[in-house]
């Protein structure tokens, strides 16, 4: 079809204007993407402390606290996992010093981080490699720089309610009992005897236990504690029963020992302590 003078100026018109849009849209693009993905030269302007990046959506937890708590490590997940930057510095110097006898190495979480082992075994090589909020894959990272590099007589492992809590994900009973059986067998091979804590109970008689109580489910902690002591048993593994040592008339952790419900103060550290002396005593003569 043919057009007139004006019909082709208008039909020109549009095309021009097509052009000039898909040019201001293509130019518009190029600018988000440059000001999202600096150059190399532009990140290096920037200091350390202001370089960030976006981070994806955490699925929730459902405890307002936990979510906070999962969120406030992300920098951790992304860039050291196990958190082996915590005890490098402190092992290349008792590696320096030489090996020693009978040293223990109690390997854990926040329990075990915040346990004064020179209080409570004065005198002993003990050496306290816990690291607050830890679960078992974590753990199982670190396990060969914070336990085998060290050439412990004996390693007592204290870990679990974290992997119940979902501190860094959702955990199934298999996978926290697999990480479990593998720091053993690792502790076995390189001749170093193991000790198998159960994992504490939990209580809920303050408000600040509420939480850690309702992120432990009580079925869930005695659960892979009868792993624990099946496990033992079956591969002569020394076990450690605070549960037992801990529990109330409820079968809850008793009151007195743990203000949060959850960590033991100095009254439950006290009846923790002889019988964490006695399972390393065992397992050091069984080797």
């Amino acid at each position: 079809m043919k057009l007139g003078a004006e019909g082709f100026a208008r039909r020109t018109a549009l095309n021009l204007l097509g052009i000039v849009l898909l040019g201001s849209s293509t130019g518009a693009q190029q600018a988000v993407q440059q000001t999202a993905q600096p150059n190399a030269a532009q990140q290096a302007a920037v200091p350390a402390e202001q370089k960030t990046v976006a981070t994806p959506g955490i699925p929730s937890t459902g405890f307002a606290g936990l979510d906070q708590y999962r969120a406030s490590r992300i920098a951790m997940f992304t860039d050291d996992y196990g958190q082996l930057a915590r005890y490098r510095a402190a092992n290349v110097e008792l590696r320096g010093a030489g090996k020693v006898k009978d040293r223990v190495v109690f390997f854990g979480d926040s329990i075990t981080d915040s346990w004064k082992l020179e209080q409570y075994f004065p005198g002993k090589p003990y050496v306290n490699r816990g690291i607050g909020g830890q679960t078992t894959p974590q753990m199982l990272v670190r396990f060969r720089q914070d336990v085998i590099e060290l050439h412990p007589r004996v390693v007592v492992i204290l870990a679990g309610t974290n992997d119940i809590a979902g501190n860094s994900g959702p955990m199934r009973r298999e996978d926290i009992e697999a990480d479990l059986a593998s720091m053993a067998e690792l502790a076995k091979a390189h001749d170093i005897a193991v000790v198998f804590s159960s994992i504490l109970p939990v209580h809920n008689y303050t408000p600040k236990s509420l939480d850690f109580f309702a992120q432990r489910p009580m079925a869930r902690i005695l659960e892979i504690n009868a792993w624990l002591r099946e496990y033992c048993e079956k591969n002569s593994v020394v076990y450690v029963d605070y549960f037992a040592a801990l529990v109330d008339d409820k079968g809850l952790l008793r009151k007195e020992l743990a203000e949060d419900g959850l960590h033991p103060n100095d009254a439950g550290f006290k009846i923790m302590a002889p019988l964490a002396e006695a399972a390393i005593g065992k397992a050091a003569g069984e080797r």
